[in-house]
């Protein structure tokens, strides 16, 4: 996986530029937030994964204006872009962390919502436990992410071409699936999107993959970089004016937190708990 610190640095070099060439993160976030509907409450509290220049944190509190969001992420330039988007009257908490070591208390938030940031993560069993220690009881997870076969034009011309460079292999939506009941996450919903984006030249896509931090997933980048005519001249698919094509499949989870009591996987075996207030009405009952 990718250092944190590598991802940290980037983000920072990134931010002033990000939202300028991140039409493809912005448009999944939009078909993103179109699936809070399986949100059954309002929400209190909300905490947007990886953030970046939050964008999806002031789309979370205009549709949900008496919520508390949060917009957390590791990159204090893209926390600083977060910050110019709240307002007085719709404010947003910009907090700059690890999603793999969350500083909010245990059954606390109500809805997390993460978009595009999971293959960024170190360690995607630990995020999933995280976010249901947070998470409160029937809580809601909400996230994309890419498919395998994102980047597909890029790993067929890389391999045409032979060279020493790798699209990384993006987790499908059966092992997603799969991760989410092992955690302990309730009635996971699971759908996939395939979106395909067309550039000018190469260069003009290279310098997208560069300006979002998306070349940071591609083992070797900087030298594909150095050989972007060989690689346009066996890019495949272009079409009748000389346009490059490449092609991104989304993956969207949706999942509910298990109700009190019921055993949440860690790395210390399986742990179940309790409210106080739950054990003394049980123990009144009783």
């Amino acid at each position: 996986m990718i250092p944190t610190d590598d991802i940290r640095m980037a983000s920072d070099r990134i931010a002033d530029r990000y939202d300028r060439h991140a039409a493809l993160e912005q448009e999944v976030g939009r078909r993103l937030f179109d699936r809070i509907a399986f949100q059954r409450d309002e929400p209190e509290a909300i905490v947007d994964l990886g953030c970046g220049t939050g964008a999806g944190a002031a789309a979370l509190k205009k549709a949900f204006r008496k919520s508390q969001v949060a917009a957390l992420d590791l990159s204090a330039g893209m926390l600083a872009r977060t910050a110019k988007r709240s307002r007085l009257t719709r404010p947003i908490r910009p907090i700059q962390a690890n999603a793999m070591a969350l500083p909010f208390r245990r059954h606390s938030v109500d809805l997390v919502v993460s978009n595009l940031a999971v293959p960024w993560f170190s360690n995607p069993s630990r995020f999933l436990g995280q976010v249901l220690r947070v998470l409160r009881p029937g809580g809601m997870l909400l996230f994309s992410t890419y498919g395998p076969e994102s980047l597909e034009q890029l790993h067929q011309a890389i391999t045409a071409a032979g060279m020493d460079c790798a699209v990384p292999g993006f987790t499908d939506i059966l092992e997603i699936g799969d991760a989410l009941t092992a955690a302990g996450f309730r009635e996971p919903v699971m759908d996939v999107d395939r979106i395909t984006l067309d550039y000018p030249s190469l260069s003009a896509l290279a310098e997208e993959l560069d300006a979002t931090g998306t070349s940071l997933l591609i083992e070797g980048w900087p030298r594909c970089r150095k050989q972007l005519e060989s690689l346009e001249r066996h890019w495949p698919a272009k079409d009748a004016g000389g346009r490059v094509p490449l092609s991104f499949e989304i993956l969207y989870g949706a999942a509910f937190g298990p109700p009190e009591g019921q055993p949440m996987r860690t790395d210390r075996g399986e742990i179940a708990t309790f409210s106080v207030d739950s054990l003394l009405k049980s123990r009144t009952m009783g």
